[in-house]
């Protein structure tokens, strides 16, 4: 699911702007090909062309902002829950029925006023009408502006989102800020991310992809979540969602050259315990671990691996048993 297609939403003046413009420069080139003797005839079918075509604009670039937003039903477990808790799913929902409403209020007013300019019996009349018509659907538009305001806000947070195939066997990799994942994934994979030396490195969540025969596995690397289910910024609750919702497996990454307490990174290990899916510890920067009778011990404990080439000769078997 990719939400970066999304376009952006513009302020209602600008919808409006655009509509009235487009017509004021239809009706120069339109004017020449009337064939009509009176001077009534011709200003009652130039305006009459006006209105419609400022109708077809203003319908266009609404229904193009409903149908760029994805379908709330039809959003996989994982995206649901992303948008529920990084943007008020009501105030979307109702901001697009908004824009429906919208919609309906100018076919209404074009109706209303393409009869009373049908039926004018001057000019005077005819151009009133018209004012009158653009009058009322500009109301409409600004009833709307919150809206579109707010929508182009979700805009901003969705372009955001990661763009995962929900579809595919995925292994989510997870541990601390700073403890390598970003590298196991770059190793494992050969993608390459950028990688930076300070906590908090992964600004959102990194994908690759890890082929066994004609199929492919996802490989997500989540931002450290520093022990805080509680209390999760959004890009925590991207992991929380990616661990709960896609995942098959996990691994878990281990930083035994003391960047992290190690209390708290195990911890944060047996928090991961309750989303019931299987675990693989992974030790990192072996070489900068000071106490190798430390990664022994991890090793003989939580069957922690510690090369990458037995880390992906892992992986695929896991994939294989599954498919069996």
């Amino acid at each position: 699911m990719s939400f970066q297609e999304i376009k952006p939403v513009e302020k209602a003046d600008f919808y409006l702007d655009v509509a009235f413009r487009r017509a004021k420069e239809l009706a120069v080139v339109y004017r020449p090909k009337i064939k009509i003797e009176t001077m009534l005839q011709k200003s009652r079918d130039m305006e009459l062309y006006k209105i419609e075509i400022v109708k077809n604009n203003l319908v266009s670039h609404l229904n193009k902002i409903i149908k760029n937003f994805p379908s709330i039903k039809d959003l996989d477990s994982f995206y649901l829950e992303l948008v529920k808790c990084t943007i008020d799913i009501d105030y979307l929902r109702q901001s697009l029925g908004a824009l429906d409403w919208a919609k309906k209020k100018i076919y209404d007013f074009h109706k209303i006023y393409n009869n009373k300019i049908r039926n004018s019996t001057d000019i005077k009349t005819i151009n009133r009408h018209r004012r009158e018509f653009y009058g009322r659907i500009s109301s409409v538009l600004k009833q709307i502006s919150k809206n579109l305001s707010y929508l182009e806000e979700s805009r901003k947070i969705m372009k955001e989102y990661p763009v995962i195939k929900t579809s595919l066997k995925t292994i989510v990799i997870t541990g601390f800020p700073n403890v390598g994942k970003t590298t196991l994934l770059y190793k494992l994979t050969g993608s390459k991310p950028d990688i930076q030396n300070y906590p908090f490195t992964t600004k959102g969540i990194n994908i690759a992809y890890l082929k066994r025969n004609d199929e492919r596995i996802q490989l997500l690397d989540t931002p450290g979540t520093l022990n805080r289910f509680e209390r999760m910024n959004n890009l925590e609750k991207q992991a929380y969602l990616a661990i709960k919702f896609l995942a098959s497996s996990i691994i878990y990454v281990f930083d035994l050259s003391e960047s992290y307490a190690l209390e708290q990174q195990i911890a944060l290990y047996n928090n991961l315990k309750g989303f019931n899916k299987e675990i693989i510890v992974f030790l990192s920067k072996i070489d900068l671990t000071k106490d190798k009778e430390l990664v022994q011990r991890f090793v003989r404990e939580y069957s922690a691996i510690i090369d990458t080439e037995e880390l992906k000769e892992k992986l695929k078997n896991i994939f294989l048993l599954q498919d069996g």
